[in-house]
């Protein structure tokens, strides 16, 4: 499933660019702060909120 575009940086990191959009907390993040099989951000996949 491709996920929505997505401009600027990750706003976990704040250095690589974003290429998701999580659906839970609307955070634009980059690949290292995705998870695919959550389909959302690691840390909403996690169960938390930052």
């Amino acid at each position: 499933m491709d996920s929505m575009s997505v401009t600027g940086i990750c706003q976990v990191c704040e250095a690589a660019p974003a290429r998701h959009a999580c659906p839970r907390c609307g955070r634009a993040v980059c690949e290292d702060h995705w998870n695919d099989a959550a389909g959302a951000c690691a840390a909403c996949a996690q169960g938390r909120q930052q």
